[in-house]
């Protein structure tokens, strides 16, 4: 009990949240439509909740398809020493997911009580409803923290069984397809349990309460995502530094087993690059869906007076349940053509590549996503012609063209993304060219360029593809709901997720190419005689050329990896401009930039953007300055002996106490500042909304390609030039340690942080709204508490010696 006490006493921060908490944001109100009723397809009459329960039966069956890739992996061959290796890296991980599953329940119980407070107390509600309301909040966050446990046991099968394959010799084709079924195992369940949970609050919750199951669910996968997106980006990168350092140090090769922080290392690309954007993809489906069915309900079949008033247009009930079953519909069919696309993309590819003496790594992958976007875009023509075709004025290509330019802009991103980050790419050459004459002094300097120059074509492709949409917007779109353009914006960042379980495959990747080089040399397998490994499994090994292969399949690994991230974080930021319209619309609210009001919340928002760059880059580089002393003093040379299991331990627990520390201190200030501005007055809380995610955008797509040049930049010295040891090895090294909070930590938990400060708005400017008489005096101590944490983020957690 004292133990329980004092994890709670971390959470006291929180405090003025609950006692402030009068209300719930409106969308809790909302209530469905009737989706029982008839859907015109094809000149057939079928029940929206026909079709919704045939989603349920896909997507039981999209979990079925992701277990039996599961039990094909696990049933892989693997040496005994690998597979010892990667059941430490998983218990490693177990412990390190444990202790972020304690924080969690801390948080959800300080959030549960302000939930029963408002609900239970204020608005008098049963106290069953109450119960289901904060079940769907626990249900979110077993979501996330589900997918991401699945995530990394897969991941920790793979790896082992990739290093495996590596041995065989030949082109490789075997080290590329182990990950590849494991990633789309992870994105295929993942995007399913996500999909039949919201179904089941379409079809068998009571209408008057989905609204309110769906912001409880929505908040608590959000919070998941966000504590394990943020720890886990801190935790890998503490890792990933402390030991990338040692090979400048002590001039040592990558992994050495005698290194004790290879472990966590190995620890921190589950944590960060499975752990994280697994449970960021899955809160990321989530909470796109419930903008999207906030807005339906508040703006499609409404129309407005003069006065500004809406008002429920005739029909528009039945088109708001039209197009909640059409969007749910084609959600279920993505998961159809991933699929789908996945098994026809294994045919070609196997055709083309399998049998050829070397092939480039990324080829397959990248003909994978372009044919599921190929695929998908045509399904959503094909789909909405069938539901919307009777609609007037062709709605239904319409609607379809704006779901088609997210879903282009699925492909085309990371395509932009590969020309910046690709060890085969001009930006790459131009670091390691730059690092061979001016160390890393230019090697960094090389990298922002490359992150610079990616954040523009990203940004300007994005801004031409949501001009399409809101183009197309003006095209009659008008005629059925208010606000088309946001409508549109909505329905884009929907279509960024069409290829939901392949943007999640691909991203998957990473950390099984990432590991399987460690499990390689930490299991030490090259001293095992090639007439006793002949003996046991059938075939001589090829040690040189496995490692060879692992080390290029990395790379492509580390391609990616960066791909999926601004894939993410676009989603984010365009559909949190969805919710924040919803708060727009409800409290009337008119952001003139003439208004004083406004241009202070931009501005407030950059602030805190380069705040929290600036305090989780702290936390490694705090974490990282306490593993390296202790490597340092505990790494053994004299010896061929692996690292000692202890010591490996203490520094994964080094990495963990860092995590949270700076995961307590990012969360104290999101949480305090997003209750204090909204107090402060609504107009300035939007616009501040909105400047987050502007600067969020740009700022994560800056780090995360910078970061990716610099890493492939090193990879590309290592493989390409085998050139490990030299001075031009050592200034790629430092360049890739730079990049590693860049695209591993601040970039990439931007993501969850703007649409947890979102989803958060739409219940801190009801609070502000029913406590005008006290909001100021509220929102003043939030913030002042805030500002302890923005304090704490920097002295203390800065170096002391």
């Amino acid at each position: 009990m004292r133990k329980l006490f004092r994890h709670l006493s971390h959470y006291l921060w929180a405090v003025p949240l609950m006692m402030s908490l009068p209300a719930f944001a409106s969308e809790a109100d909302l209530k469905l439509p009737d989706l029982s009723l008839p859907i015109n397809i094809f000149g057939s009459s079928v029940s929206g909740t026909s079709i919704l329960y045939a989603g349920i039966l896909v997507t039981v069956l999209g979990m079925f398809f992701g277990f039996i890739e599961f039990i094909r992996i696990k049933n892989l061959p693997v040496h005994k020493k690998m597979l010892a290796i990667s059941d430490l890296i998983y218990e490693t991980c177990k412990t390190y997911l444990l202790q972020q599953g304690k924080f969690l329940i801390g948080l959800q119980i300080l959030i549960g009580g302000a939930m029963v407070y408002y609900f239970l107390v204020l608005r008098g509600m049963e106290a069953g409803n109450v119960a289901l309301i904060l079940l769907w909040s626990v249900l979110g966050i077993l979501g996330s923290y589900t997918v991401a446990w699945f995530g990394i046991r897969i991941n920790t099968f793979a790896n082992s069984r990739t290093a495996f394959a590596s041995l065989r010799g030949g082109n490789g084709w075997d080290i590329m397809d182990i990950p590849l079924r494991a990633g789309m195992s992870i994105g295929v369940l993942l995007i399913c349990i996500e999909l039949v949970m919201m179904l089941i609050i379409l079809l068998f919750v009571p209408a008057e309460l989905a609204g309110s199951c769906f912001i409880g669910f929505a908040i608590g996968e959000s919070m998941g995502a966000s504590v394990l997106r943020v720890a886990g980006g801190i935790f890998t990168k503490i890792a990933d530094i402390g030991s990338d350092l040692m090979k400048i140090v002590f001039n040592i090769k990558e992994d050495d087993a005698r290194n004790p922080g290879v472990i966590a290392d190995c620890t921190g690309d589950n944590a960060g690059d499975s752990v994280g954007p697994t449970a960021d993809g899955f809160e990321t489906y989530g909470v796109t869906g419930v903008a999207l069915i906030t807005f339906i309900i508040l703006a499609v079949g409404m129309m407005a007076s003069p006065d500004g008033k809406l008002s429920v247009r005739e029909g528009g009930s039945a088109l708001q349940a039209t197009m909640i079953v059409w969007i749910f519909a084609m959600r279920i069919l993505m998961v159809i053509t991933s699929i789908v696309s996945y098994f026809f993309n294994r045919v070609v590819t196997t055709a083309m590549f399998k049998n050829s003496k070397k092939f480039n790594f990324e080829a397959p992958l990248t003909v994978l996503v372009w044919l599921t976007s190929i695929v998908s875009i045509i399904v959503t023509f094909v789909v909405s012609n069938a539901m919307l075709g009777n609609m007037a004025d062709g709605m239904w290509w319409k609607l379809s063209l704006i779901i088609s330019c997210g879903t282009l802009a699925g492909a085309l991103i990371p395509e932009l993304t590969k020309v910046f980050t690709s060890s085969h790419s001009r930006h790459v050459a131009e670091i390691v060219n730059s690092s061979r004459e001016g160390g890393a002094s230019l090697t960094i300097l090389s990298g922002l360029v490359a992150g610079n120059f990616a954040a523009f074509w990203k940004g300007l492709t994005m801004v031409i593809l949501m001009a399409v949409a809101y183009y197309t917007s003006t095209l009659g779109l008008d005629a059925i709901m208010v606000f088309p353009s946001v409508f549109a914006f909505g329905l884009l960042a929907f279509g960024f997720l069409g290829m939901g379980p392949v943007t999640i495959a691909v991203d998957s990747y990473g950390p099984v190419t990432d590991n399987a080089q460690s499990v390689f040399e930490l299991a030490q397998i090259d001293q095992v005689k090639p007439a006793d490994f002949q003996r046991d499994h059938g075939f001589t090994p090829d040690y040189e050329r496995g490692k060879h292969l692992l080390e290029e399949n990395d790379s492509a690994g580390n391609t990616f990896k960066a791909t999926a991230k601004p894939v993410l974080i676009g989603t984010a930021v365009i559909g949190a401009t969805t919710m924040i319209f919803s708060i727009i619309l409800l409290l009337n609210l008119k952001l003139d930039l003439l208004d004083a009001r406004v241009l202070l919340g931009m501005i407030t928002g950059g602030a805190v953007i380069y705040w929290f760059t600036g305090a989780s880059t702290q936390a490694v580089t705090t974490g990282a300055y306490r593993a390296v002393e202790y490597i340092k003093k505990n790494i053994r040379l004299d010896t061929v002996e692996a690292a000692s299991i202890e010591k490996s331990k203490e520094v994964v627990r080094i990495c963990t106490q860092y995590a949270q520390a700076g995961m307590l201190n990012i969360f104290g200030v999101i949480f305090c500042f997003t209750l204090a501005f909204a107090c402060f007055d609504p107009t300035f809380f939007a616009a501040y909304l909105i400047s987050i995610a502007i600067f969020g955008l740009y700022q994560a797509m800056f780090m995360a390609n910078a970061g990716g040049a610099w890493d492939n930049a090193k990879k590309y010295v290592e493989v390409d030039l085998r050139e490990k040891g030299t001075p031009l090895h050592a200034a790629t090294v430092v360049g890739d340690t730079v990049g590693d909070p860049f695209k591993d930590t601040s970039s990439v938990a931007l993501n969850p942080i703007i649409k947890f400060t979102t989803l958060f708005g739409l219940l801190a400017v009801e609070i502000a709204v029913k406590s005008a008489d006290v909001a100021h005096w509220i929102g003043g101590v939030l913030f002042l508490v805030g500002l302890f944490f923005v304090w704490r983020s920097f002295y203390g957690m800065s170096i002391r010696r």
